[in-house]
């Protein structure tokens, strides 16, 4: 079961970073096969976290059950211990069906939860043990005796939580497993350091990660305005103590998107009256801290991710809007960090949570030619919670489980990426194209202008909310406008399989002093293939990422464009596996707005929360392929 609120997807546009427990009718399954306790359970501060526990009937000595939770900021509910949920008790159907003592609960500051709220929990070094709380004497001497400070992070909330499920709840194995979609997700990741003995299998999925550098947040520091607009609307809604629910903020129901945030100018507007007002504790973090500072550093779960002990997989989709970054580099993190963990990607054909679906055997105009969905569950997620929590059949799957999405097919992987892949280098040329071979000429350059009040759409059409298709939209849209440079190669003479991560360098010049880079990878397939268009050279896009200009040095300390003056930007796009087939075209196109995805760059070096509509002026920005200022695109290629 996806616990999914049909008020939060009404709300957020399809947008979520997770999933909140149905309340609609009861489900007579879970009537029949649990008994549901709510309890309220102290954490070593004494703040009291809501939880609810589903036990399965026929739980006995004879019959031990392992604990599988979710932690969730989404509600845990439904609340109180005669309302039960419409469906299973677990992640899913598949999960339910198979039985563990299922618990899921508030976390701090949230819902029926005590306490208050961190937008991704800054994990603390000292996580699982007591800090003391050592003060200075005026004599400048410490004081030995003053009471200790209980650290708290999320860490140490799962390992009360698991301390306490163990001994109060009867009849379970000793072993628990940690799952999560999204931001429980993220709370399935932070439970790692310093785990609790007990904590065997932990499986982060599109696990929120980084959100300055590529998570729902910020992309290499550009704001995703659409996404977070609609979503810190009820996220962010303030409370003054437990609550079953919370209000949205304001009332918005856009009919077309892209004018909506175009008439609603500078960024600033949206704390204006009619919306945030400055009530949305969150969203005013987000804008204020607009570089990579302690903020952004210390809720990078990345770097706690060391000497792991339970075992994990690692859950993404391809398609994932969202938290594709998050996926790849938790995997990546524990990989480097935690030597000898049995630790396993898994990265699908998905948009975000889209696993968790009953099928998904198509996404838009592609077709998997299988319910991928149903695959995942039967032959990892259901074998690895058996395998690790109740010794039941093997888990053997391989180190990286990837899907194809250029053959639909799955494969199998020692490493992630592959050891067996070659760099090629693909350089952007003038006339539109896309060759391996470098420029032999001299100040050979494309000009043309970007002008924020016309930015470049990221979809096609009139869209109310955030098109999910996006990330596999036919590109053809955009080709034809004068602020979007576009590269075509030759029709490939055999396939090109790509599996890892694509990195582009630019070498440019504008006239501004800021600019936001966005750069798309595309497949484009020929008349005789099987397109969504009959006529074909369908423009599919592959992989695109954006770079706030500013930040193509560093993250933490911002520079502005000398104008005129060349300079390097290099940006890396996640991770793909697709095979670009024989007789297609490789097509990249670089762009400098990509709204409202992402908001407007004024491209003027400043703080863009503070600029004014009169802060927001055209640019003419050269990009350039000579000899000597070589752009392009370096992909990693299978070996055959």
């Amino acid at each position: 079961m996806i616990r999914i609120q049909l008020l939060i997807i009404i709300l957020l546009g399809g947008f979520s970073l997770g999933y909140a427990q149905s309340t609609t009718s009861d489900s007579l399954f879970v009537r029949q096969n649990y008994t549901k306790l709510d309890r309220k359970i102290s954490m070593r501060d004494g703040t009291k976290l809501y939880t609810v526990i589903y036990v399965p009937n026929d739980a006995s000595p004879a019959n031990r059950y392992p604990i599988l939770m979710e932690r969730t900021p989404y509600s845990a509910g439904p609340y109180g211990e005669s309302k039960y949920p419409s469906a299973g008790p677990g992640p899913n159907k598949d999960l339910s069906q198979e039985k563990y003592i299922f618990v899921n609960q508030d976390v701090r500051g949230r819902y029926m939860s005590e306490g208050n709220f961190e937008e991704m929990t800054p994990a603390i070094a000292t996580s699982g043990r007591t800090k003391g709380n050592t003060k200075k004497s005026s004599a400048g001497g410490a004081k030995k005796n003053s009471p200790p400070v209980l650290a708290t992070d999320e860490s140490t909330d799962t390992y009360d939580t698991i301390e306490w499920l163990l001994k109060n709840i009867p009849n379970n194995n000793g072993r628990v497993g940690l799952i999560g979609i999204s931001y429980p997700g993220f709370y399935a990741s932070a439970a790692l350091p310093n785990a609790h003995p007990a904590l065997k299998a932990v499986s982060p999925q599109a696990p929120v990660t980084d959100e300055f550098i590529g998570d729902d947040a910020r992309h290499n520091g550009a704001f995703f305005l659409l996404d977070n607009f609609s979503f810190m609307n009820y996220f962010d809604a303030p409370r003054k103590g437990p609550v079953e629910d919370y209000e949205p903020l304001f009332t918005s129901k856009p009919t077309d998107a892209y004018q909506f945030f175009l008439d609603l100018g500078p960024i600033r507007n949206a704390n204006g009256p009619n919306y945030f007002n400055n009530r949305a504790k969150i969203w005013n973090e987000y804008l204020e801290h607009d570089t990579y500072d302690d903020y952004w550093q210390t809720r990078n779960i990345r770097p706690h991710l060391k000497n792991v002990k339970p075992a994990t997989m690692v859950v993404g989709g391809w398609f994932d809007a969202e938290d594709l970054f998050g996926a790849l580099r938790t995997y990546e993190a524990i990989e480097k960090q935690s030597s000898g963990n049995r630790n396993t990607l898994v990265m699908g054909p998905w948009t975000h949570g889209a696993w968790a679906r009953d099928d998904w055997s198509q996404f838009g105009p592609l077709s998997f030619g299988q319910n991928t969905a149903k695959y995942y569950r039967d032959n990892l997620e259901s074998r690895f919670f058996a395998f690790h929590l109740k010794n039941k059949g093997d888990f053997t799957a391989a180190e990286a489980m990837v899907f194809d999405t250029g053959t639909n097919e799955w494969k199998s992987f020692d490493t992630w990426p592959p050891k067996a892949v070659q760099s090629q280098h693909f350089y952007l040329a003038p006339n539109r194209k896309l060759t391996t071979d470098k420029s032999t000429g001299n100040d050979l350059f494309k000009e043309y202008v970007s002008d924020p009040a016309m930015p470049v759409p990221y979809t096609s059409g009139v869209q109310t909310r955030r098109n999910n298709q996006y990330v596999i939209e036919d590109q053809r849209f955009v080709a034809d406008r004068p602020d979007v440079v576009v590269f075509e190669g030759e029709p490939l003479t055999e396939d090109l399989t790509v599996a890892g991560p694509i990195n582009a360098k630019l070498f440019v010049s504008t006239t501004g002093t800021d600019a936001d880079f966005i750069v798309k990878v595309i497949d484009v397939l020929p008349d005789s293939s099987a397109s969504p268009d009959p006529k074909g050279n369908y423009q599919r896009l592959v992989r695109a990422e954006v770079l706030r200009g500013k930040f193509r040095n560093s993250f933490t300390t911002p520079e502005p464009f000398k104008p005129g003056q060349i300079a390097a930007v290099s940006i890396q796009l996640p991770d793909v596996m697709h095979t670009f087939k024989k007789g297609h075209r490789l097509m990249v196109q670089v762009q400098h707005s990509w709204f409202p995805i992402v908001d407007r760059n004024p491209q003027k070096f400043m703080t863009i929360a503070k600029a004014e509509a009169t802060d927001f002026q055209k640019a003419t920005i050269r990009l350039y392929h000579d000899r000597n200022h070589p752009s392009e695109i370096e992909l990693n290629s299978l070996v055959k």
